[in-house]
């Protein structure tokens, strides 16, 4: 997998700002990739790669009858004309939009601002390469809007969290594989947009101290434990929180230092390749959980578990969202938020369970461990007619 080369490379240029798009297909499977849109000043074609690839390893792991793919806005997602640009880059792109590729949100792009431009474009819901193959698209559409629509503690829809779930079962997971105690495990979260925002409001209710979280703005830091779900509600549209409101005994350190508090598990949940071999010695976490997709380089990655800490990869913690996506689709779950929960929570954890398992009795790195499952569970990958396609109900 990691050597492979992608089914397809594509770069666009916006013919009113000159900016770049790409979008990687790693691999189809019955003529369908699935991966996020992001959105950020200095994406690359490179990144985009990575990314796909790593979609790609997410969906074998998972079972999911689907191949991966990624795409890519070199923007900056606070200037005014990005939504334009972002509805140019669906347009160019609608070939692979309507027939192949099944896309949602990522960095710089929540789910509802790409279904709003999908649906401008007359494309109804950015899962519509999959919804249109399904035997009654209407009904497959209804059952998906349910699903992302459906209301869950703390005041927001199960379409935004599902991800930051299933990450926190992941660290869950890691909790339960060390032995270590709820009330005593300690969680540094780098990042609290969509998915790190709902990893720290689980993991809080799950009982664990959240001692930092950092944004774009520096890291909030105490040893005591923050009150999360306060913080999550000082945040705005771009994940960041307003320290006006934040309590005079938190501290606030610089944005890098989140990576080296002390706490038994640090979760990456911002930007791509966080954890390099310049940083890594910072690092002071028992076990790494990549939030964010390729949150640790190779290199830095190979320096952690040199020093016994073992990293937990996106392409198994963060793909909760993705995994979710595609049971929806499949009518496997629908709107009930406790169902979906349940099953996730279930798989998630059975998977960090089998990958530190590997990690604590033969020293196998947990990538290793779960390329390997990828390889075992992977479907077809190249492109097969359109008559044996996924069918969905």
């Amino acid at each position: 997998m990691q050597n492979t080369e992608p089914l397809l490379r594509l770069t666009w240029t916006d013919p009113v700002t000159g900016t770049h798009g790409y979008l990687v297909v790693h691999t189809l499977v019955a003529g369908l990739a699935t991966g996020g849109t992001r959105m950020r000043a200095g994406c690359t074609l490179s990144e985009v790669e990575d990314l796909a690839r790593g979609m790609a390893a997410k969906t074998a792991v998972f079972g999911l009858p689907v191949g991966g793919a990624k795409g890519g806005i070199d923007f900056d997602p606070k200037d005014p004309r990005a939504v334009g640009v972002l509805e140019r880059f669906c347009q160019a792109m609608r070939p692979w939009l309507d027939a192949h590729w099944v896309t949602a949100e990522d960095l710089g792009v929540p789910q509802h601002l790409i279904d709003e431009v999908f649906a401008r474009l007359g494309l109804g819901q950015s899962y519509h390469a999959a919804i249109r193959r399904s035997a009654d698209p209407e009904r497959t559409l209804r059952r998906v809007q349910a699903g992302l629509n459906a209301p869950v503690p703390g005041g927001l829809l199960l379409g935004d969290v599902v991800g930051g779930y299933g990450v926190a079962q992941a660290c869950l997971g890691a909790v339960a594989a060390g032995e270590w105690d709820d009330a005593a495990t300690t969680v540094a979260i780098q990042g609290v947009g969509t998915m790190g925002g709902a990893a720290a409001w689980y993991l809080h209710e799950a009982g664990l101290r959240v001692v930092a979280v950092a944004d774009a703005a520096g890291t909030l830091y105490d040893p005591a434990g923050l009150d999360v779900p306060a913080l999550l509600e000082l945040r705005d549209a771009f994940g960041e929180i307003d320290r006006a409101g934040v309590p005079p005994e938190v501290r606030r350190l610089p944005r890098g230092a989140v990576l080296g508090v002390p706490a038994d598990i640090l979760v990456p949940a911002a930007i791509s390749y966080a954890i390099t071999p310049d940083n890594t010695v910072d690092v002071r976490a028992r076990v790494v959980v990549e939030a964010a997709n390729a949150a640790t380089t190779p290199e830095a990655e190979a320096m952690l578990a040199a020093r016994g800490i073992p990293v937990i990869p996106d392409f198994v913690a963060n793909a909760g969202a993705a995994a979710w996506a595609w049971w929806l689709l499949l009518g496997q779950v629908g709107a009930d938020p406790g169902d979906s929960f349940l099953r996730l929570r279930t798989e998630m954890q059975a998977k960090v369970s089998l990958l530190l398992a590997q990690w604590s009795a033969v020293g196998v790195p947990p990538r290793r461990t779960a390329e390997e499952l990828a390889a075992a569970q992977r479907h077809t990958e190249a492109p097969v007619p359109e008559a044996t396609m996924v069918t969905i109900p």
